[in-house]
This record gives C-alpha cells, structure tokens and sequence, in this order.
C-alpha cells in the first residue's frame, strides 16, 4: 500500500474552499467511479483500490490518499496529478 499527503495554502475561506472540494468530488464520481462523503469539514473518497480523504481548513487543504497494491506502482504520477489540481483549483 503507498499513501499520498500534499497539503496546500489558500486564502479563499473555508467556505470557497469546501465548494472547490465539492466540484473535485464530483468530477471523480463522474470520471472515475468515487463514491464520498462529507464529514463536517473533511471529504472522504473512495473506490476499489483508492482511499482518501480531503481536509478542508480556512487557509489550509490537506489531501490524504491511501492506494491499494495495483496502485501503489502509479503513486508519483497521481501525487503530481493531485498537486496540479490542487494548485489550478486553488489559485
């Protein structure tokens, strides 16, 4: 198993931020077949293989994601892939 932590700052607001966080999840669900769910401020993602969890603070979001063994060969490519995101959707 190979786990993914990228944290980023953002001066959107906790609230601006959630919503980025919403438009991300629901974007994996269409694409990619995640299933997630709110819990107060962090947003829990999951699908066969891929386990996560986004944590969204007022100046701070924190993305957590733990990938099953067939994944784990692929961890430096989605690390990059979440930090792109994470800087386009934050900016």
């Amino acid at each position: 198993m190979s786990r993914i932590h990228v944290e980023r700052p953002h001066c959107l607001g906790r609230e601006a931020a959630r919503e980025k966080a919403q438009k991300l999840a629901e974007k994996l669900a269409r694409e990619h077949g995640v299933s997630y769910e709110w819990q107060g401020d962090v947003l829990t993602f999951k699908r066969s293989g891929v386990d996560g969890r986004i944590e969204v603070g007022e100046d701070r979001v924190a993305v957590e994601v733990k990938l099953g063994l067939l994944l784990s060969a692929m961890g430096g490519m989605l690390k990059g892939e979440i930090e792109r995101a994470l800087d386009k959707a934050l900016a």
